[in-house]
Parts: structure tokens; sequence; C-alpha cells
């Protein structure tokens, strides 16, 4: 009797994750007298860049000093694809009549217990869960912090939001009852 050898597979390489196209999306905030405004920007990430570069090509943001801040505030799946969201700020081309205003609201929620993804996500509640995080790390990022006081038209405006951490999808109630959080 003869022995088969039976090949071993290789288990130091994962098997290859099928392709998902990836969108990069960018926030940008600014303010006007009537208060806060955003526009967003948005495109597909291409084999070989970095949704960093991309988020700060969409802002127009070529300087690093001073008052300017992008920071990457959360993902989706959407349709297809994941959509990388950042925030940039202040935007370096205001355009009041291509921006919504941008006002402190109710936290997008889920209805389902095991499908935390909202079944529609507006541009509005992205930028609403885009200040509540910057609101958080004002107080907790030395880097925010230190921007932050380089704009304080900007960000008296955005400390107007409740500070939240990324992924909370409820308002906090009281300090008897948790909140949701994942």
């Amino acid at each position: 009797m003869t022995s088969r050898a039976t090949a071993v597979p290789d288990l130091t390489d994962p098997p290859a994750a099928p392709a998902v196209p990836v969108e990069v999306e960018t926030i940008l905030l600014s303010t006007s007298p009537g208060g806060l405004r955003f526009r967003a920007r948005a495109r597909a990430l291409t084999e070989g860049e970095h949704p960093d570069a991309v988020a700060r090509a969409l802002a127009g943001m070529s300087r690093r000093g001073g008052d300017v801040l992008l920071h990457s505030t959360s993902w989706r799946f959407q349709d297809t694809g994941i959509v990388l969201t950042y925030v940039a700020l202040p935007d370096p081309h205001p355009k009041p009549d291509q921006s919504a205003p941008v006002e402190p609201g109710p936290v997008l929620g889920q209805q389902d217990p095991l499908a935390p993804a909202p079944g529609v996500v507006r541009p509005v509640d992205v930028a609403v869960h885009a200040c509540r995080h910057l609101a958080f790390l004002r107080h907790t990022d030395a880097l925010v912090a230190a921007r932050a006081a380089e704009s304080p038209d900007l960000w008296q405006q955005i400390d107007r939001f409740s500070p939240a951490v990324a992924g909370l999808l409820s308002p906090p109630t009281s300090s008897h009852q948790p909140s949701t959080r994942r």
C-alpha cells in the first residue's frame, strides 16, 4: 500500500478579499452669519492612492500650519462599497450657495439590534456625526485642541454639539441608564 501525499494549505497568507469599491468623502465645515455650514465632496479611491491624500485633495487643503485640520471620522457600507469619511476645517474655499446648515440634533439611530447600519444616511447626518466627534476630540486630543484655539468662531459653533465618541448610536440618557455604543 502506498501513501498519498496530501497538499497542506499555506495558512500564512489569507485568501484574497474580494475587491470592494471604496469612496472617499470629505465634509468641509465653515461658518457664515447664519451659523455652521457644510458641503460634501467625494470620489472613488483608485489603486495606489492613500485615502488621506484623496481627502486632502477633495478639501483643497495643501498647507499644514495654523488652523487647518483633516480628520478621519467614520466609515460605512453603502450600496456596493465602503465610504471613508473625513472632516476638513475650515473650508478653504467656502461656497455658501453649495453648502447646507448643520445643527445639533438627534443622533441617527438603528431600528434592529442586529443590524446597526441605518437604512438611510443623509449627508447632514454624516456632518452632525463629524461635529459631535470633533467636539469630543477637542477635549481629548492635543492637536485638535490646538487647531481649535486658532479658529475660535468655527469651534464655537462646533462646541454646540454634544461631544461623542465615534459609533454613538443613541444619546446618553442618564448615569443610571447605559447608552448604546458600538
